[in-house]
């Protein structure tokens, strides 16, 4: 009787997480995000690769575009079952089949879509998927939580990435891009394992794959010099638990810049990094100053000494002059914060080079301090800041940002655990969060992100900050053979509930 009432109570809850989306408004408060906590048993998730640009370039042999989905509801099964072997309450009905998955840029045509690259195709492709999960929901809809994968390969003899958003020139290669040669820049190849019922009271499913074309994908996560990545996602039925997405992430001699992320974008519009119309689980973008972030973070491999481990990294656009981006990759701009975790990590910011700081730091209180205050600035709180390459008006000395890596020019302010960050619930010390330290954080991300510093030209009215990508994840940095691993769950984010109505 126990196992029978166990499973009828799973599926009533069941019905109820399919009939309403938990706000969990508390407070004042309420969740900016369609999957609060990751708790709903109906999962979506989507994942999307790029190259170091952001864009595609060239799809992966029969692998089709870069996107891919797993969307699908618990629903009661549709007879009375025969047996105790066949009487599992649920069944998962899928939203979108293998032919929507491998759709590629030669079904274009036959999709009614003309005069279109395989960059334009990946971005309507997720417009696709977004619509064949999207979920109803207050103050709007939601489609997919979306894994990030990317590769910083880059061949700089093609020229095939843009410079600050201007068409580049070929030049020699050399040390900041990793290229093994003609076709470094490819996308992965990208596998799928649909989520299913294991056993009577789980679910579970993955993506995984490889960069390395020839690779044996069965062999690939173990094999020598072969690079490699999974997220797996496992949850039980009918439990308030949350999901639980497991990350791993391996780089090879051929591909040492890798990146995986687990991300909450924006339902519609321009997410951090990109120009193109994506989709996402945030149906309220959150803005500074008021709102938090709220997950918990097992880290069981680092990724070495280079893993730009990010315990969080927020994206936005706004041009110099302060008006929202608008998809002219030469004047928008994107704007990361990140913080790094790795204790490895070191601060470049320092007062004898300033130019890896920012002009800036603000107190909590408004206060500002001048890097050239060597007396008062927190230098070992920074790790690297740098400015973005259409910036007219920057102040001496800077660092330009890397030109190639967004289809537009980005200005980066990375950060690292230190004390000035404890009052809005980040890590202080070296080593808090990291490997065999997992914790559940709440981090007051809204009120830290209105004071760090960003530019804007002199004289322009301060952007009102919104962010449409808020991720955790890593950046493994030119670093041959080395693994991350690591589990999020709990995701939230946190809004003031006057916030619902102006998103």
């Amino acid at each position: 009787m126990g196992v029978y009432f166990e499973k009828f109570i799973a599926y009533l809850y069941a019905i109820v997480m399919l009939m309403c989306s938990v706000s969990r408004v508390k407070g004042g408060h309420m969740t900016a995000i369609g999957d609060p906590g990751m708790t709903r048993d109906g999962l979506r998730v989507a994942i999307e690769a790029w190259n170091q640009c952001n864009e595609v370039g060239e799809e992966a042999p029969d692998m089709g575009s870069p996107r891919q989905a797993d969307c699908f509801d618990l629903m009661p099964p549709d007879s009375t079952p025969t047996s105790s072997l066949d009487s599992l309450p649920f069944k998962l009905i899928h939203r979108v089949n293998q032919t929507d998955n491998m759709y590629g840029i030669a079904n274009a045509q036959n999709q009614g879509l003309k005069d279109i690259d395989v960059d334009k195709y990946a971005a309507w492709k997720e417009v696709y998927l977004g619509t064949k999960c999207e979920v109803s929901d207050e103050p709007r809809p939601w489609q997919f939580w979306m894994i990030m994968l990317k590769s910083g390969n880059m061949d700089t003899l093609a020229a095939i990435c843009p410079e600050n958003g201007k068409k580049a020139q070929p030049f020699p290669q050399d040390s900041r891009f990793p290229c093994f040669g003609k076709g470094c820049m490819n996308m992965p190849m990208i596998y799928h394992d649909y989520t299913s019922v294991q056993g009577i009271t789980s679910m579970k499913g993955r993506f995984y794959g490889t960069w390395d074309l020839n690779a044996n994908i069965t062999a690939a996560k173990t094999a020598n010099d072969t690079s490699y990545y999974s997220v797996t996602w496992e949850k039980k039925i009918g439990k308030t638990e949350s999901w639980v997405f497991h990350h791993f992430l391996k780089t090879s001699t051929k591909y040492p810049w890798l990146m995986l992320y687990l991300r909450s974008d924006a339902i519609n519009g321009f997410s951090g990094g990109y120009h193109y119309q994506t989709r996402g689980m945030t149906k309220i973008v959150p803005k500074s100053p008021h709102f938090k972030v709220r997950f918990t973070l097992d880290i069981k491999q680092g990724g070495g000494p280079r893993s730009q481990f990010y315990l969080m990294d927020i994206g936005s656009c706004w041009k110099n002059n302060g008006q929202p981006c608008d998809g002219n990759v030469t004047t928008d701009v994107t704007r990361y914060s990140e913080m790094i975790i790795n204790p490895s990590t070191e601060a470049w910011c320092k007062p004898d080079d300033l130019g890896k700081c920012p002009p800036y730091h603000t107190l909590s209180n408004g206060t500002k301090i001048h890097r050239s205050d060597t007396r008062n600035f927190p230098y070992a709180a920074y790790h690297y800041y740098c400015s973005p390459g259409n910036a007219q008006h920057i102040e001496k000395p800077f660092n330009y940002c890397d030109a190639y890596s967004n289809p537009q020019p980005q200005e980066i302010l990375q950060i690292l655990p230190h004390p000035a960050w404890g009052e809005y619930g980040y890590p202080i010390h070296k080593g808090q969060g990291w490997v065999n330290d997992s914790r559940t954080w709440e981090l007051d991300v809204g009120r830290l992100s209105q004071s760090l510093y960003f530019y804007q030209d002199p004289g322009t009215a301060p952007f009102e900050r919104h962010w449409p990508s808020i991720d955790l994840g890593t950046e493994i940095y030119i670093s041959e053979n080395q693994v991350a691993e690591w589990t999020v769950s709990d995701f939230d984010i946190i809004v003031p509930d006057t916030q619902s109505a102006d998103a």
